[in-house]
């Protein structure tokens, strides 16, 4: 299924192009201490290997500044050329000023209009870090949030909207400001001599009608290329269940050109999460494929056993697993389809419809599970094996169906 994108205009980010209607691009961001070149190198990596194709750094301080340089020399060495981004706030023009080779290896750099600066050096500093941008030929993420919006910007638009013979809500004029800092801001860029195809933007809130709506209304005033995420979204199911439902539908309209997913990570929790997440929400609608998909039934009365939970869980971890090396390999591999069922109610049937299904009997019985390719039954799994040999299948298959590059 292909859906119609909004036509915006195209950024190049090292190797990655965002917009233009080009495959909506994943991103995510470390949450190691950026002046700890090698705990943030290695999360880096781990963060490309899931398939993070932007990844964006926090520079906050000298040594968050003067690492990024070794950070990028590090992940070359590695053979990992995933782009970087910085993370501006309060002090990235002094920053970018003050260590040119954290502006050079930087592939983009991330700009929050409500944190530049204040008063009389808002504008100065806003400029320096956009004259920079331009010196280094790198493009910019014009980031406007909620919860850091331009308050002299607020402050001179609630006052405007208290004299109208009919106000507007508080809420309207916030999603108003929020917009027009955006838009003013990509002006003052392009004025000052940055192209627009070196302009992303986002008005990130934590709520999920309001960031539909704000999206919505910003896409019809702007070609610019827009990234796409939910602030603040939250932890577990609550943030996982929040970003879904509004990225959902703004991708639905043709809204947005790269994602990320801001979840809170659990407790010792792998930061990875958050680049799956974002890939499975554009694969199940369509939009693009990165792994293949196991389709699992989700165990009724008729499997009380654990079998087939166990043998859906091995299946997809293995998956996933594989992919850096099969997408290295072979051409297509992540749009197969997997099924994994536990009884015969529906079992048979999805498995005929997958590229390679299996399919459990169900509570009580020993494991004797038909295996079908192509729609057709090729083999009876039996025994304490079944998992391994279904993989084994699944190896097979891979090697077999899809070009090698």
């Amino acid at each position: 299924m292909s859906l119609d994108r909004r036509r915006s205009v195209a950024v190049k980010v090292g190797s990655v192009i965002i917009g233009d209607c080009n495959p909506i691009v994943v991103q995510s961001m470390t949450n190691t201490d950026t002046a700890d070149a090698d705990a943030t190198t290695k999360q880096v990596q781990e963060l490309a290997v899931a398939g993070s194709e932007l990844v964006r750094l926090t520079v906050n301080t000298n040594e968050a500044a003067a690492a990024v340089a070794r950070i990028r020399e590090k992940l070359d060495a590695l053979g990992c050329y995933v782009p970087l981004v910085g993370d501006f706030h309060y002090n990235g023009h002094k920053l970018l000023l003050d260590y040119p080779e954290c502006a050079q290896a930087l592939d983009k750099y991330r700009i929050n209009p409500g944190n530049v600066g204040f008063g009389k050096k808002k504008d100065n500093q806003y400029a320096t870090m956009i004259e920079q941008a331009i010196k280094y030929d790198k493009p910019v993420r014009i980031g406007v949030n909620w919860g850091s919006l331009d308050q002299e910007l607020l402050t001179k638009m609630m006052d405007e909207n208290a004299r109208e013979p009919t106000p507007l809500e508080t809420d309207k004029v916030m999603q108003e400001a929020l917009i027009v800092s955006a838009l003013k801001s990509a002006e003052r860029a392009v004025e000052l001599g940055l192209p627009k195809d070196h302009i992303v933007l986002s008005c990130k809130v934590s709520g999920v009608q309001k960031l539909i709506s704000v999206y919505r209304d910003i896409a019809q005033r702007c070609d610019y290329a827009l990234h796409l995420g939910l602030t603040e979204a939250g932890m577990g199911s609550k943030g996982i269940v929040a970003s879904t439902a509004s990225l959902g539908v703004l991708l639905q309209e043709g809204i947005g050109d790269t994602i990320r997913i801001s979840l809170t990570p659990e407790p010792e929790g792998d930061r990875c999460n958050e680049v799956i997440v974002a890939q499975e929400i554009l694969q199940t609608m369509g939009l693009r494929s990165f792994t293949p998909l196991v389709t699992a039934c989700p165990g009724c009365g008729r499997t009380t056993s654990t079998v087939f939970q166990e043998l859906a869980d091995n299946i997809q971890t293995y998956v996933r697993s594989q992919m850096p090396i099969w997408r290295e390999k072979y051409i297509g591999v992540e749009d197969m389809n997997l099924a994994v069922m536990g009884c015969v109610v529906n079992g048979p049937g999805e498995s005929k419809h997958a590229d390679i299904g299996i399919s459990l009997p169900g509570t009580g019985e020993n494991p004797s599970a038909p295996v079908f390719v192509d729609g057709e039954k090729t083999v009876t799994l039996k025994g304490d094996n079944i998992a391994e040999d279904f993989q084994k299948i699944v190896d097979d298959y891979v090697k077999n169906k899809y070009a090698i590059k």
